[in-house]
């Protein structure tokens, strides 16, 4: 008969394991994935999810959208707004006027770290709100109304 393997406090070892490899990898930027770390230990997803829930509480993690999670180095400040309240403020950081052009969706998509497709689909919020306006596909954006970022929190 074998012995099963308990996931009583497996998942504090798993924690402390996937803790210690973030420390000796100052550029590891996305935690194991979930199968990985379940397949190794041979434990549920569910173990493996409650490991990294104690490394979000312990301020080493964070989930990400998909299912991923990343690593959270101390000092570090993320941008955790919606991308559209972030795109808004690019035009007092770069000191736009109104009729000014805007900048171009693939420069955005560089410049935030994310896909044309969500910038375009920010854009367009920020046509629907009055910020930017556009005349037709392939046209360039232009600057509608300068945003009053005073007494915002």
């Amino acid at each position: 008969m074998t012995q099963q393997v308990s996931p009583r406090g497996t998942f504090l070892e798993i924690a402390a394991e996937v803790q210690a490899l973030v420390a000796r990898n100052p550029e590891m930027e996305k935690l194991p994935a979930v199968a990985d770390l379940m397949k190794r230990h041979g434990v549920s997803r569910g173990v493996v999810l409650r490991a990294f829930e104690v490394l979000r509480q312990e301020g080493v993690a964070e989930p990400v959208p998909g299912g991923r999670w990343r690593v959270v180095r101390a000092g570090e400040h993320v941008d955790r707004r919606p991308l559209h309240e972030r795109i808004v403020d690019v035009v007092a950081e770069d000191g736009l006027k109104e009729g000014d052009a805007f900048h171009s969706a693939s420069a955005l998509a560089d410049r935030f770290g994310v896909s044309r497709p969500t910038v375009t689909k920010a854009l367009d919020k920020l046509e629907a709100a009055g910020v930017l306006a556009s005349t037709g596909q392939g046209r360039v954006r232009t600057v509608r109304t300068v945003p009053n970022r005073k007494g915002r929190s």
